[in-house]
């Protein structure tokens, strides 16, 4: 994966990798320098809409796991991690690409749709919070330009399924 400009080296934390080694001021610090990369980049992309930084650029469009993410964790939202034996380490949200459901909007691609579910380690009350820490991450992504809906599924889970608005 690329980084964004000005953040060499910077992951964004999806929450299905490990968790994140930096300290929490130097991670806030590089989350911060990689949200006003991506703000910049819509400035750029979007300069003919009437607010460029209220929309997704293509940018982001193309990558909407790490842009989802992104804003998230900017958000101070915590993200989901696992361990390398695969367990859970800590409750969070976890952004994945979307797969067709049906549920996607008509003339929706998978590829510019993320989904975001809310995850904890086993015995945590992940399942009980998970409407909670959807609407928050909903809020978020929604303040940036996104459309994140949510949908419920088998076993009572609720994810969000997150695409791009389009500029105006």
């Amino acid at each position: 994966m690329r980084a964004i400009s000005g953040t060499a080296g910077f992951e964004v934390a999806t929450g299905d990798t490990g968790p994140v080694t930096a300290g929490p001021r130097e991670r806030a610090a590089a989350v911060q320098r990689a949200l006003d990369g991506l703000l910049q980049i819509r400035r750029v992309m979007n300069a003919g809409a009437a607010e460029p930084e209220a929309v997704p650029a293509e940018w982001e469009r193309l990558q909407p796991v790490r842009a989802v993410a992104l804003v998230l964790e900017a958000a101070g939202i915590p993200p989901s991690a696992v361990g390398d034996d695969g367990r859970r380490l800590c409750t969070g949200y976890v952004v994945r690409p979307s797969e067709p459901t049906g549920a996607l909007p008509r003339g929706r691609q998978p590829q510019t749709v993320a989904r975001v579910e809310w995850h904890g380690p086993s015995g945590s009350r992940a399942a009980y919070e998970q409407h909670t820490g959807l609407g928050r991450c909903a809020q978020a992504l929604e303040k940036l330009g996104w459309l994140a809906l949510e949908y419920r599924g088998e076993r009572r889970l609720h994810w969000l399924e997150v695409e791009p608005l389009t500029p105006e």
